[in-house]
């Protein structure tokens, strides 16, 4: 029985990775479904954003309007009030989500598609390419994250290609080692043996046998990993370094706000709101997950 309930403990993982499977999971656990439905009102906000009746969010309108206030001419309703400048602060909120889940989304895909390469490579080759690619990882990382986003910003630049690089940059080495662990367990597992016994090539027994098989962690690590992605961003556009203005910001909001904030402290409040509760989904999923996954 207890070797049964050990078998399906291994099992879980792998049942994450599949879209339905994962969609039956999260009714296992309620930190899960609380993430997740976190995470999809983000994702409807952003995805629904040209559709809402919202004002240009870069347009001025009437500076440091509080909460639910009306405009001067009785045209608008500022449900959040408006910033120094005069714009919509709900509006820049939601378009703002838009541009932190498709960046953070694209940053941390890259960030995978090159820690997961460098992982299988230097977990199932072994030999000069593990000593190699696990220095350089291990280099990196001695690095705080924060202070490479910052000299890889300030070296190449302010933009979203350069943001996009930054992440990979600092984050593919962590994702490398978890994949490196993963990869070193599974290729000792028989249906590896048959693979290499029927004279599969190292690359078909990576992306086949050994990736599949892996996803079920990684896919918990992704979840957390958009989580810290997201602060980087929001840190980032404080500091000044992170998605370029006009468009909305979390982090430049809040950046920009400050000066005046005895003034316009809503203007401030609820982009950090927004921030820490799109992590806070993502943690939380993460966490559901990993709880799912770790049940006998």
């Amino acid at each position: 029985m207890a070797a049964g309930g050990e078998t399906r403990g291994r099992e879980l993982p792998s049942r994450i990775g599949t879209f339905l499977g994962a969609l039956a999971l999260l009714r296992e656990s309620p930190i899960a479904m609380m993430g997740a439905a976190i995470l999809l009102f983000w994702v409807a906000m952003a995805v629904l954003a040209p559709l809402l009746p919202l004002a240009d969010p870069n347009l001025p309108l009437e500076p440091l309007r509080p909460p639910l206030s009306v405009a001067a001419d009785g045209s608008t309703t500022f449900w959040l009030g408006t910033d120094i400048k005069g714009r919509d602060v709900l509006s820049r909120l939601v378009w703002g989500a838009q541009r932190v889940l498709i960046w953070a989304g694209i940053a941390t895909l890259a960030a995978y598609l090159v820690g997961v390469t460098m992982g299988l490579v230097a977990g199932y080759l072994g030999g000069w390419w593990d000593e190699t690619l696990s220095f350089l990882a291990n280099v990196l990382l001695s690095f705080p994250v924060m202070v490479l986003y910052i000299i890889v910003i300030t070296r190449i630049g302010a933009s979203p290609l350069n943001i996009v690089l930054a992440v990979t940059f600092a984050s593919a080495p962590g994702i490398m080692r978890i994949v490196r662990g993963l990869v070193l367990d599974l290729k000792s597992r028989d249906y590896v043996a048959a693979a290499r016994t029927r004279g599969e090539r190292p690359v078909y027994i990576m992306l086949v046998e050994l990736l599949p098989n892996a996803r079920g962690p990684l896919i918990v690590d992704a979840c957390l990993r958009l989580g810290y992605t997201t602060i980087a961003l929001a840190t980032l556009g404080f500091l000044g370094l992170g998605l370029p203005p006009p468009d909305p910001d979390w982090g430049a909001m809040i950046a920009e706000t400050q000066p005046m904030g005895a003034f316009a402290g809503h203007a401030m409040i609820f982009p950090a709101i927004a921030i820490s509760s799109l992590v806070l989904g993502f943690n939380l999923l993460a966490d559901g997950l990993r709880e799912i996954s770790s049940r006998d």
